[in-house]
């Protein structure tokens, strides 16, 4: 394996975000590795359309999106060839498969079932001694599943196993990788120290609050009712994203509160959550699968749904996240395990047991 190039997908950061951890540690090990953005090869307007389209439907509509995941998780025949989605997700492979030749690659990985379709498409028109490999970056087995025939499936945890090897047509590899996060990830500063450096009470309780990457989900409720039954000892820190609008109607309102401290975008999530004792987000699986990597309990608000129902099920139930359907009901879950320790050690230590695997780390070690 010397030259590899990973197809990821302009429909949220995830994606992005988990082939970046496996391009980062394949460079680190000497491989040239490259990543791109699949929709491209249908047309670079239709990548931009779709990146666009699906933030638009995080922020404000994501219901919708709900409906579209479940709907293709009732009607498989939608993804499969014949369809008019599938005739879509497969018209760029002339330029996927001159793009390969051209770039003289030997392995190609995907982070999104969308070039996972098309690449075996592709290889079933046009052979390539290519190795090729599917990285999932949810909780789950994906809608689509079935349209791809790739030699290896890197799969977050052992009981999807099942799933992926009933729902691809043959019986490929599948191997437990965990998802690939970021090295820095991995690295764990002492709680005391990373609050010291952001400037949060050493002694005191800190809650992290991030909506993903957009600042989704019902975050301005949720910090009014947390703000509401706030301890003297606890403090919160609200991480916008690149949601703007967010930022500046958060900054407004709690700008003269010590204990509430409202951030825009940063590149220092990762020191953020090793300054907290408990995370509330909604359950993307890079964001989870980051948090469970710094042995970090959570606390969940369901803004979207779809693929990230199962990420919330999967941590739940371990014994290591809460959630609550009501808005005001997961602030006072997160106020009551922020006053009482207890809750929290038993998080952490079902966190402990689980082990999250080094994603990357695996992925590089069966591939090579």
């Amino acid at each position: 394996m010397k030259n590899v190039i990973i197809f990821s997908c302009s429909t949220g950061q995830g994606h992005n975000s988990c082939a970046g951890a496996v391009r980062d540690y394949f460079e680190e090990k000497g491989v040239a590795c490259a990543v791109c953005d699949s929709l491209t090869f249908i047309s670079p307007g239709f990548a931009r359309f779709m990146s666009w389209g699906h933030s638009f439907m995080y922020k404000h509509i994501p219901r919708f999106f709900e409906w579209g995941y479940r709907l293709n998780e009732r009607h498989p025949a939608l993804l499969e060839k014949g369809s008019p989605l599938y005739g879509l997700l497969t018209s760029g492979e002339k330029r996927m498969y001159r793009f390969l030749l051209d770039g003289k690659y030997d392995t190609v990985i995907c982070t999104h079932m969308f070039p996972a379709i098309a690449l075996t498409r592709l290889l079933e028109r046009y052979p390539l001694p290519v190795q090729t490999a599917f990285v999932a970056t949810d909780y789950t087995c994906y809608p689509g599943a079935g349209s791809t025939g790739l030699q290896g499936y890197f799969i977050p945890c052992k009981p999807l196993s099942g799933d992926f090897m009933t729902r691809i047509p043959a019986p490929h590899r599948t191997v437990v990788s965990g998802i690939p996060v970021r090295r820095e990830f991995w690295d764990r500063r002492e709680k005391e120290e990373a609050k010291r450096a952001l400037g949060i009470g050493e002694k005191n309780r800190h809650l992290l609050m991030m909506g993903g990457s957009m600042g989704c989900g019902p975050i301005v409720k949720l910090l009014q009712y947390v703000a509401g039954e706030l301890p003297a000892d606890t403090e919160v820190t609200v991480i916008c994203g690149t949601n703007r609008r967010l930022y500046r109607k958060l900054d407004r309102r709690y700008r003269g509160n010590g204990r509430i401290h409202i951030v825009g975008y940063t590149e220092d999530v990762c020191a953020y959550m090793d300054a907290a004792d408990l995370y509330l987000t909604k359950p993307g699986g890079i964001s989870v699968t980051e948090a469970a990597a710094k042995n970090l309990p959570m606390a969940f608000v369901d803004a979207v749904s779809g693929c990230e129902k199962y990420n919330m099920d999967f941590f739940t139930d371990m014994g290591a996240a809460v959630t609550d359907p009501s808005v005001r009901g997961l602030a006072r879950k997160c106020v009551r395990l922020l006053s009482s320790g207890d809750g929290l050690d038993r998080m952490q230590r079902a966190l402990e047991l689980y082990g999250q695997p080094n994603g990357a780390e695996i992925i590089y070690a069966n591939l090579e």
